[in-house]
Parts: C-alpha cells; structure tokens; sequence
C-alpha cells in the first residue's frame, strides 16, 4: 500500500496568505492616511479660520463670562468676505497694549455719529436697542458725540459698569480686529452659538 503523498498546496491556497498579509497592511496604511488627513484639517482649521480662545474677566457679561471657552472665526473679516457689522462680538489687540487681546461688542461703525446719554447709546440720531444688556449691566455714564473715522470702530463690553472700552481709551482701527467671536464650546452647560 502507498504511503500518503505529502500534499501540495494549490497556487490559489499559496497566494491567499499573502493577500490577508497584503490587505492588513494596506487597510493599516490606508488608517494612518485617513488620520494624517484628518490632522491635516484640523490643523488648519484651527491655524486659518478657528481658533480657541479663553475668556477673561467681567466686561462682557451676561453673555459671555470669566474663563469660558470660545471659538473665534479668524477668517470672516479677511479677503473681503465679510464686513464688520454692528453688533458683532470681535477679537481684537488692545489699542494700548498690542500684546493683549480683548473681546467687545462693535457698536458704531466708521462714518456713524455715535453718543451716550446717562446710559442711553444713540447710533445716528437713533436710541441703539440693546436686548443683550440687561437693566443691572447698564450704567448712567454719558460720552460727547463723535463720528467714526474710516477703518475705525467703536466698542463696548456688554458689562457697561464694568468695562474698559472705547469710552475709556478710544476706537479700534481695523486691522487690529482679527477675529469674530461664534460659538462658546466650554462650559457644556453654556454650549451653543454666539448672537
């Protein structure tokens, strides 16, 4: 009787080890890929057009308050895509100190007559409806009228009482302003886009 023949494998069984071998390294390649393109991203979506920024002190409360976390839109006033409008909460480096950044609400835009009176903010002969203070915030401070120069703002921190803004040490030339604030994502229980 023959002995039993040693078996030889078929080139299809040969060659199917491989392709596992072949397919996990492809599919781990094709993992690191996916994750270096989605680095990729974030980075520049934080480096161009995101960037986290921390709250710091009182002046703009209720709405945003000490320490919280905000995202800002660094790309909206660039490339003219967007214009500066009234109301807008922007980031911008401090007129006396360059170091420092400060965030404020825009209230006059260049070429608006801007006064206050006990309080009361007037944009071009009109009485400035601002629902985002609240009674408790406002102060009765008056401030003479001016008009806004070209590529220059007027600001205000929404803690009228409590805040050191262009009543104090003047407007803001454009191209201080870098950025707009949107979305508080820090603490959760304040999560949500800024208006």
């Amino acid at each position: 009787m023959p002995e039993n023949p040693t078996p030889e494998l078929s080139p299809a069984a040969e060659a199917r080890p491989v392709s596992l071998v072949s397919a996990s390294i492809w599919g781990a390649l094709s993992w690191v890929r996916d994750l270096a393109f989605a680095v990729l991203i974030a980075v520049i979506l934080i480096v161009f057009i995101y960037q986290p920024v921390k709250v710091e002190g009182t002046s703009m409360m209720p709405t945003l308050t000490d320490q919280e976390r905000i995202f800002i839109n660094k790309f909206t006033y660039h490339f003219g895509l967007g214009s500066i409008e009234r109301g807008d909460m922007v980031v911008f480096w401090f007129p006396l100190d360059p170091s420092k950044s400060y965030i404020k609400r825009v209230i006059g835009i260049p070429g608006d007559r801007v006064y206050i009176d006990a309080g009361q903010v007037v944009v071009n002969d009109r009485p400035l409806v601002e629902n985002y203070v609240p009674e408790g915030y406002h102060d009765r401070v008056s401030w003479e009228e001016h008009r806004i120069p070209p590529d220059e703002y007027f600001v205000l921190g929404d803690h009228r009482s409590s805040s050191s803004d262009s009543r104090t040490w003047g407007f803001v030339k454009r191209d201080a302003i870098y950025g707009k604030a949107i979305f508080v994502y820090w603490p959760l229980k304040n999560m949500g886009r800024l208006r």
